[in-house]
């Protein structure tokens, strides 16, 4: 089959970037998402990200209202019956997108394909909750914050992923102008599997007290020049997605290096989630300037 057109389910951060891209590379995208007022702000994020590359060159404004005018959006599952591609960019919760995977199943076409951007939970356990045939059209496409900017997507195949589905997802993600590695379904796929211990070292170092948060991201900036370091990072992921993600590739492999330190457990119970709700490892008060929590 040809993708022509995509369906992105889910309109936030993640929906709205991946539909981003996909309209850019005229694709024709149908965003939907639980109602009106959340499309609504996902069709704002699109529209101001695009402003934006209007603004420094990187496209005209004649391509940011094409890329607009391949947009459709609605309220409705139903909507996406016509759909080639349905990229799941919702909650990350498994019985959720579980049931969502299972509606859709009964609703799109035969031949959609079907592909979750979950950065840690199992696409096998997804992919179960639909047809036998559809499990053979089932993949992960997990793309990375901010979607127009990030140039990676982990593609990410089940024992029973049909390889020409694959080929067909990755000849599309890679129309977007994204650079496509290639993972099996297991925790973490690449790039959290490394990731995520680097991350929780670093946290372990400081619970430890053999460093400051300061001197432990100064020397993974300057000594293996990192563009930041591994506590700064973890506010920039969230410490509470970090600590998710965490558990759950140490309930699968059960190796301490994936197991969330205590510290890590504590700040997160504590409501100190990094950027995104202004304190973490650092103080946000000052966006600009962010201060070393003294307090931990």
């Amino acid at each position: 089959m040809s993708i022509r057109k995509a369906g992105v389910l889910g309109a936030g951060t993640m929906g709205a970037g991946i539909a981003q891209v996909a309209a850019m590379a005229g694709f024709e995208v149908l965003l939907v998402d639980l109602d009106d007022d959340l499309i609504g702000r996902g069709l704002a994020k699109i529209d101001q990200s695009l402003e934006r590359m209007v603004g420094k060159g990187t496209i005209a404004s004649a391509g940011k209202e094409a890329a607009l005018g391949r947009l459709d959006q609605s309220t409705t599952l139903e909507a996406l019956a016509d759909c080639d591609l349905v990229i799941e960019a919702i909650i990350e919760n498994l019985t959720i997108k579980r049931e969502t995977w299972a509606a859709l199943d009964r609703i799109c076409q035969p031949a959609t394909i079907f592909a979750s951007n979950t950065s840690s939970l199992s696409i096998t356990e997804m992919m179960t909750a639909t047809s036998a045939e559809r499990q053979r059209r089932f993949i992960g496409l997990h793309f990375f914050n901010p979607v127009p900017l990030m140039g990676l997507v982990e593609a990410v195949r089940t024992i029973l992923t049909d390889e020409d589905v694959y080929r067909e997802a990755i000849s599309a993600v890679e129309t977007m102008g994204k650079t496509v590695v290639r993972a099996p379904d297991r925790p973490g796929f690449i790039v959290n599997r490394l990731l995520i211990p680097y991350m929780l070292d670093g946290i372990r170092v400081l619970e430890e007290g053999l460093a400051s948060i300061v001197d432990i991201d100064n020397a993974m900036k300057l000594g293996c020049n990192h563009p930041m370091g591994p506590l700064t990072l973890a506010d920039f992921v969230g410490l509470d997605t970090t600590c998710y993600i965490a558990e759950i590739m140490f309930n699968d492999f059960r190796e301490k290096r994936f197991a969330p330190p205590p510290l890590l457990k504590r700040m997160v119970q504590a409501g100190l989630h990094g950027r995104k709700s202004g304190r973490g490892f650092y103080d946000y008060s000052d966006a600009r300037h962010p201060r070393p929590m003294t307090s931990l």
